[in-house]
């Protein structure tokens, strides 16, 4: 079981969805290098509820609907008519077009003219604490529907509907499934001393402490199944009489926790093997960094690697189809990018620019690379081709007081279409993604709080 909220949502279909034809030549090809943006009318929705109540409820539909636009925009598949521009009363329209309804039916040509490519028609109710939604997508100039469907779920699971709502729509325009149902991973600040593991929704919503250990607690990551994280928490030892850094594991099936791996020094940067059963991770002992496979019970451990000269090994992180393990290392002198195959071996020097390169994130294909690049006193996220070639920078901010900011910890979507990563151009390590291409950029959090080393989960519905 993935780690997921627990809900009842009832969909059903409406009218007859995609066609054959549609799923064979989706409405948006997101293979080309460069994807326009289609023009997107997203109606206001309409109160199908007791009038009565209408005062009552109205405020659950505008949440509703702004959910949804931040989910079609920041996917940078859409360009949104500003609902001053319809030239059609909506309000008075019903949610289908004349041929179903010839007395109340909107009409086509009414959002043909205001260049409109798609159309999303929708309007609900709330009964007994049900958030009840009927939603009807519509390719305008071909008159035709796309997807019609209506769901219900409790009133506290709203944003929950309206992420499901969203993935359903760019797996009926694009073929491929939308990332609004994932979760983020990241170390938090609680306090000024004390940091914590938190999972929240892709945007930022709906924050979960994970971790409790009142010290400091961070680079948390996701399994491949979704079940499980691991994270590294300085933890007391009394024999020791000192704190050490310990790597844990958290399962969110049994919501049970467990010591992997405490042995004296640091024991951190915990990554999965694809099946989601062997943990690689970083143990330095006696001033030495090196990185270790083990199982979950952290008794059967593998040396990868063995310097060389005592250089800084760190960071591992396994490509997606398990044969290859990128990481960071400053054997040769600098900090850098290599890659190793798993048993330790073939290992090739990746990247070559900047004083410092760090943090790197395979893309879900395992074609490239993400990784953190130090250079002129800041960090900015940069791409590279699993190769070594083709190194492009995506970020470039400045702080309030134009000093260049610093942009960490890159982590790809499952779509592998954007990279999350962490910034303090405000001052504070908020959360922002960034498309693959650096065209798009949005920020997710706006709150005090520091976010470090965050990850992207799998898909996780």
């Amino acid at each position: 079981m993935q780690y997921k909220v627990i809900i009842a949502i009832f969909i059903c279909s409406i009218m007859s969805t995609v066609s054959a034809e549609a799923k064979e030549r989706p409405y948006i090809n997101i293979g080309k290098a460069e994807v326009k943006q289609s023009p997107m009318a997203l109606v206001p929705l309409i109160y199908l509820g007791t009038p009565a109540l209408a005062s009552k409820h109205l405020a659950y539909g505008k949440r509703f609907y702004d959910i949804i636009l931040k989910d079609l925009t920041i996917s940078s598949y859409f360009s949104f008519i500003a609902p001053e521009a319809f030239v059609e009363d909506y309000r008075n329209r019903s949610l289908t077009p004349k041929a179903n309804d010839p007395r109340k039916g909107f009409d086509f040509g009414s959002w043909k003219q205001i260049g409109a490519e798609f159309m999303i028609r929708s309007g609900f109710k709330i009964n007994q604490n049900q958030f009840q939604y009927e939603a009807y997508l519509y390719h305008v100039p071909q008159r035709k529907l796309i997807l019609g469907k209506a769901y219900s779920g409790s009133i506290n699971d709203l944003r929950t509907i309206a992420h499901k709502f969203s993935n359903d729509i760019m797996k009926s325009l694009t073929g491929r499934n939308g990332f609004f149902m994932t979760k983020f991973v990241v170390s938090r600040g609680t306090n000024k001393s004390e940091k914590e593991i938190f999972v929240m929704d892709w945007d930022g919503a709906n924050q979960q402490q994970v971790s409790k250990h009142r010290t400091i607690s961070q680079s948390p990551a996701w399994s491949p199944n979704g079940r499980y994280i691991t994270y590294t928490s300085f933890l007391y030892h009394k024999k020791m009489k000192t704190r050490n850094a310990d790597l844990f594991l958290y399962d969110f099936e049994k919501n049970k926790r467990w010591l992997i791996s405490y042995q004296k020094g640091i024991n951190s940067g915990g990554t999965f093997t694809p099946d989601s059963k062997e943990i690689l991770l970083r143990i330095s002992k006696v001033g030495a960094s090196d990185l270790y496979k083990t199982d979950f019970s952290g008794k059967r451990l593998t040396q990868l690697t063995n310097g060389p000269r005592g250089a800084m090994n760190v960071e591992p992180a396994v490509s997606p189809d398990g044969k290859t393990v990128a990481f960071s290392s400053d054997r040769s002198g600098k900090p850098m990018i290599y890659t190793m195959d798993m048993s330790g071996k073939k290992v090739k020097r990746l990247t070559f620019a900047g004083v410092y390169n760090s943090s790197p994130a395979w893309s879900p294909d395992g074609k490239r690379l993400a990784f953190a690049g130090f250079d002129k006193g800041h960090f900015d996220i940069f791409t590279v081709d699993a190769n070594g070639k083709n190194i492009k920078r995506l970020t470039t901010a400045r702080k309030r007081d134009g000093r260049l900011a610093n942009n960490e910890y890159p982590s790809f979507s499952p779509d592998g279409r954007f990279i999350l990563f962490s910034s303090d151009r405000t001052g504070r390590y908020q959360l922002y993604i960034v498309s693959i291409d650096g065209k798009y950029e949005h920020r997710l959090t706006f709150d005090n709080k520091d976010y470090y080393k965050p990850q992207w989960s799998p898909y996780l519905n």
